[in-house]
């Protein structure tokens, strides 16, 4: 309490009861009294006003003292944040993993347990505007010359907002294709492993060095656009291992579909010719979600022979639409895309005879829809069925003579059409996600295959994100 308050009442009443006193001694009068009598209440109140006085002057003191207390403990606070503050203070942690167990109905020989991947990310926020994100992934558990494992940086930028509707971004980064490229977490998809439609046609998980603007609008609409590495053909195995695959595990790991095989993820990229892109998507209405994306740019050229060499661009283009649609215990999802590379005929004229000409068209299509059959405030089931259409190779230009979808085995001989897996198919997958909470999950599916029966497997995983 503030000890002014704590004063100004005593004195009020000190003087008031000397009032009342002088009132009462002139309405009632007393007998007279003697000079020692008055001066001893003379002395008497002289003594309580020296009492008051050095009680005012106490008081004093002591709200003066309080006064610089809480003068000074902003600054005692701020130097104690300052004190507590750390570098470590702005870093954000996390990761992803999957374990897979893959049993080929037809040939359980290869069937196989793997730790597909497991990834770390690393943030810092430099201030309220702008933040660094990384992440870095080990793939099959063990990564050196003589095992199958790879370690990759998948993301490497930096994000700086200009408004509250734009940012720019720099760096190596996801690009904004389809549902699972930049949401490809375990948890976030259903089934064991990514379907084929993004993963062969939209090479996910599929990143590009370069810098982008996006951003977010008041009518539900975000964006980006951007400029990137392109596209290098010169990758391309014309003679791939023979066979290049024999199993759906197999062909989700080869190199064989079109953008899968020549992306280059900014390591020692072709910087030659850049690429573009523009991304759009509505998410105004709860629950939905509808949006597309393409990307087109000049490739990195196939090396041609000194005395031959190819004339024109090889311009490669990759367009893409989806929607998603969650009404209550549903998730419904669909999407479609379609690449194609211009002026192909001239490479696969030098090449003659390749069991694995690039192809001037591609494409892939899906629907899935899912349903939360139970959930509590922990665990959650949720079975799930996907119909799914590839084409990695809809058309090739410059065979002799053209052929047509499906009679080119990627990894046949030439001829032997039918005896090798083809680069198309048709897709069935049933299965369910157990989510033991909303970052871990098992999951169990059965895949069927119309073209490639043999690849028919049943799967089961394991995931988790933090």
């Amino acid at each position: 309490m503030n000890t002014k308050s704590m004063l100004f009442p005593r004195l009020c009443a000190a003087a008031g009861l000397s009032a009342f006193a002088a009132v009462a001694a002139a309405a009632d009068p007393a007998p007279a009294k003697s000079t020692d009598q008055v001066e001893q209440q003379i002395d008497a109140l002289s003594q309580q006003l020296q009492a008051l006085k050095a009680e005012l002057q106490q008081l004093k003191s002591q709200n003066e003292a309080l006064a610089a207390q809480q003068s000074a403990a902003p600054a005692q606070t701020a130097a104690a944040t300052s004190a507590k503050s750390s570098p470590f203070d702005n870093l954000s942690l996390w990761g992803y993993g999957e374990v897979y167990y893959d049993r080929p109905i037809h040939d359980v020989a290869r069937t196989q347990a793997d730790l597909a991947r497991a990834v770390f990310g690393i943030g810092y926020r430099f201030d309220d505007r702008t933040h660094f994100n990384s992440e870095f992934e080990v793939e099959h558990a063990v990564s050196s010359a003589d095992d199958p494992g790879e370690f990759e940086v998948e993301q490497f930028y930096v994000d700086h907002q200009l408004t509250n509707w734009a940012s720019i971004e720099a760096g190596l980064f996801l690009m904004p294709f389809g549902l699972l490229n930049e949401h490809h977490e375990p948890t976030n998809f259903y089934g064991v492993q990514r379907n084929f439609v993004e993963t062969l046609i939209i090479p996910s998980t599929w990143r590009e060095g370069g810098f982008a603007l996006h951003g977010n609008t008041d009518l539900g609409i975000s964006y980006s656009a951007g400029l990137t590495t392109g596209i290098d053909l010169g990758k391309w195995d014309f003679a791939p291992e023979y066979p290049a695959y024999t199993t759906a595990l197999e062909l989700e790991d080869s190199d064989v579909a079109p953008l899968q095989a020549t992306h280059q993820e900014l390591a020692l990229s072709n910087a030659e010719h850049l690429a573009q892109y523009v991304s759009l998507s509505y998410n105004g209405l709860p629950g939905f979600t509808a949006g597309g994306a393409i990307f087109t740019g000049n490739a990195a050229p196939v090396p041609a022979p000194p005395n031959a060499p190819l004339s024109g661009h090889n311009r490669v283009t990759l367009g893409e639409v989806h929607t998603r649609w969650t009404p209550g215990a549903f998730d419904l999802s669909a999407l479609y895309a379609r690449g194609t590379i211009s002026n192909t005929a001239g490479v696969n004229l030098q090449n003659p005879g390749s069991p694995n000409p690039i192809p001037s068209k591609f494409y892939g299509y899906y629907l899935q829809g899912a349903y939360t059959v139970w959930q509590n405030a922990t665990y959650r089931v949720s079975p799930f069925v996907r119909w799914e259409r590839y084409d990695m190779g809809a058309n090739y230009a410059g065979t002799s003579p053209e052929i047509p979808s499906g009679d080119v085995p990627l990894s046949g001989a030439p001829g032997d059409y039918g005896k090798y897996p083809q680069s198309h198919d048709i897709v069935w997958t049933y299965g369910a996600n157990f989510y033991v909470t909303p970052h871990v999950v098992i999951k169990a599916d059965y895949q069927t295959f119309d073209v490639n029966r043999d690849f028919t497997r049943l799967d089961l995983g394991l995931g988790l994100y933090f």
